[in-house]
């Protein structure tokens, strides 16, 4: 294993140190507890706060910002944050007009932030959670009950973010991310595993001429291991499984999201977006928006996601809105 790390115990905490150096303007650390909240007071909003294991950033501690979330607790490396992580952070950014947690759903995941909810409502603070499940691969794995919370996660964060950013009420912000839920599909692939600093070795093995199709986030298995495909075979099996899930059809306006799962490059997640593109197009399916870029990744992993999200005109006008993290940022 080469990675650019000092102590392994440390990564995660160092990186959190790192990305506050960097975004000091954006972001502050609270002490002695691993949570990332927005560097301005409470705002009299609802707030806006998600969290997961490391390893995926940006997320979450990259999206906390004017128009996205208020806070984000980071979990150690694929592990799940505390109640207390969850909590603190929540009463951090808790502005009196009540808390939302997204959560990605992940069994400690959902859990922990529900343990949090009881300990935020025991002190009076209004809470109510989403739990965002947009993978179309495989309904159970080795961290979940029901399908996993993946790249619509990003989406969401972003809508919700701004819909409470613009003043409105907890219930408001609760329903559009439940909208979006509904309307939004993921499906992710390998090229490579990935490897866990505290592992020191791939998280699985996945033989040079053969991609996993369906992974999940941690390397989790997906629907079928193949021989080794074209980018647009790949985008064909991928973007099929997420046209057909909800479904989408001809006259849709969606967002297409064309994610990295960390190292893959750029030149390839473009060649994947235009292979979707073409895709779409043929099914009558019009891109309305897009993002191409790593912003929910699995450390190392060479790969990519495809998540559509079904747009109508209320969720189109709040992805426009504007967004200041660290990581996404536009309009202002």
């Amino acid at each position: 294993m080469k990675k650019l790390i000092n102590k392994v115990d440390d990564v995660v905490a160092e990186s959190l140190a790192g990305m506050y150096s960097a975004h000091s303007d954006l972001i502050r650390l609270l002490p002695n507890v691993k949570a990332v909240v927005r560097a301005c007071a409470p705002a009299t909003k609802v707030a806006v706060v998600s969290g997961g294991g490391s390893g995926h950033e940006p997320m979450h501690g990259g999206f906390v910002g004017y128009g996205m979330l208020d806070a984000a607790c980071p979990g150690e490396v694929f592990t799940s944050p505390t109640p207390e992580q969850m909590y603190e952070a929540a009463k951090a950014a808790d502005g009196g007009k009540g808390v939302l947690f997204l959560v990605k759903n992940y069994t400690g995941d959902v859990m922990n932030f529900e343990m949090a909810a009881d300990l935020l409502k025991a002190d009076g603070v209004e809470v109510e959670s989403v739990v965002i499940n947009d993978d179309v691969a495989v309904k159970d794995s080795l961290y979940t009950a029901g399908r996993r919370g993946v790249g619509g996660t990003v989406l969401i964060e972003k809508i919700a973010g701004a819909l409470a950013q613009a003043g409105a009420s907890l219930a408001e912000v609760k329903e559009i991310a439940l909208w979006c839920n509904d309307n939004v599909r993921t499906m992710g692939m390998a090229l490579t595993s990935c490897t866990v600093p505290a592992a020191g070795r791939p998280t699985f093995d996945l033989p040079a001429d053969e991609i996993e199709l369906g992974v999940g986030i941690h390397g989790e298995p997906g629907r079928k291991r193949v021989a080794a495909m074209t980018a647009a075979e790949v985008v064909d099996f991928m973007a099929g499984a997420v046209t057909e899930d909800l479904p989408f059809k001809e006259g849709d306006e969606v967002i297409a999201f064309v994610n990295g799962m960390g190292g893959t490059p750029l030149i390839e997640l473009y060649i994947v977006y235009e292979n979707l593109k073409q895709y779409l197009d043929k099914k009558g399916i019009q891109i309305a928006r897009s993002l191409v870029g790593n912003y929910i990744t699995s450390l190392d992993m060479q790969g990519c996601s495809i998540t559509l999200l079904k747009l109508d005109s209320r969720a189109k006008a709040l992805w426009d809105y504007p967004v200041h993290t660290p990581a996404l940022r536009w309009g202002r």
